[in-house]
């Protein structure tokens, strides 16, 4: 998951040989993690379930127009979870849904703004959100997620590390889990983090005021701080591998074998904190447009905050079994919002 994993190494193996070795997981199968897993999973599904119907239910229902712009990019959804989920089974890379993730919300943001005609704010949140394709799309493809084969390329060794897991033998048990999160939810997901487009398309003639260009504003510096983290992540891996490779000892903050300064200093995932942050910020468009604080496109960064939660457990599991200081790491410095108390 481009959008909520941590920026992987692009060799994992070289970063990680005690999750990975051999092509078998052999650190993060703890109990605890199968739990903390299908205990995720679980409340996701809830969420998505209930949360809509909620909020659904305390707003106003979309009209035609909003109900032929959802049909237009459920098509695109369908396709882009039968082509994302036929792949993975044919290549075992079943990170197709990350080469989309940063691609589908630009896609379905320009196709709400077309059926708005453009409108002052659908166009403002269809740049936006284009500026953080943008950014997220070249985050990833240096980790050389785009190839010519476009089925080929990086695979997140998260999900290396979790089909070894004895909840996903026998196979087809991986292939179900394949079908319904890894290309199926994530897909929704992906559309329902754009849904405040469609409450903006359904008040469209409400007139751009201060809470756009707050929303605006907070999701630029999100975006910001997302760009900052992540160069300094992949920064500090390159230079880490380029020592292994070189044969060089490991010594000072490289010793420790994660990062900890700069923007890492004050959140363990300040590229988490800044994507949740992003999200909600979009969402307040949709309040901008209604002047309903809650509606119904609520449920996507409600779903995207509860995915960060359990893939950063499932993140931090494997980084306490591989470096014995993260522990004092994970007691000094809070997960997400970068304060300096728990």
């Amino acid at each position: 998951m481009t959008g909520t994993w941590s920026t992987p190494p692009s060799d994992p193996a070289s970063h990680f040989p005690q999750v990975i070795k051999g092509g078998v997981a052999v650190s993060g199968n703890s109990p605890a993690s199968s739990v903390n897993i299908v205990a995720t999973a679980v409340l996701l599904v809830f969420t998505l379930l209930v949360v809509p119907l909620i909020s659904y239910f305390t707003g106003t229902s979309p009209g035609s127009l909003e109900w032929e712009a959802l049909k237009s990019v459920a098509w695109v959804l369908l396709a882009a979870w039968v082509i994302c989920f036929t792949l993975g089974e044919l290549t075992g890379n079943v990170s197709q849904v990350d080469k989309v993730w940063s691609l589908l919300p630009i896609v379905y943001a320009w196709m709400v703004a077309a059926h708005g005609e453009f409108s002052p704010r659908l166009l403002l949140m269809a740049v936006l959100v284009t500026a953080w394709g943008a950014r997220l799309t070249y985050n990833f493809s240096r980790h050389g997620a785009y190839q010519l084969r476009f089925w080929s390329g990086h695979e997140d060794y998260r999900w290396q590390v979790l089909r070894q897991k004895p909840e996903f033998q026998p196979r087809w048990k991986w292939t179900l889990f394949n079908l319904g999160f890894i290309s199926g939810y994530q897909n929704v997901l992906i559309l329902l983090m754009t849904l405040p487009t469609i409450v903006a398309l359904q008040y469209s003639e409400t007139p751009l005021g201060w809470l756009d260009l707050l929303a605006a504003v907070l999701m630029v510096l999100m975006l910001l701080i997302e760009t900052f983290a992540d160069q300094q992540q992949w920064r500090y891996q390159a230079a880490k591998k380029a020592l292994i490779e070189a044969g060089q000892p490991l010594t000072g903050n490289y010793a420790k074998g994660f990062l900890d300064t700069g923007l890492w200093a004050w959140s363990r995932h300040p590229n988490y904190f800044a994507e949740q942050g992003a999200w909600i910020a979009f969402y307040l468009f949709s309040v901008a447009a209604s002047g309903q604080w809650l509606n119904w496109s609520i449920s996507g960064s409600i779903l995207l905050v509860i995915l960060f939660r359990g893939s950063s457990n499932f993140s931090e599991e494997i980084s306490t079994g591989k470096y014995p200081e993260y522990a004092h790491y994970q007691e000094t410095v809070p997960r997400f919002i970068p304060l300096r108390f728990r």
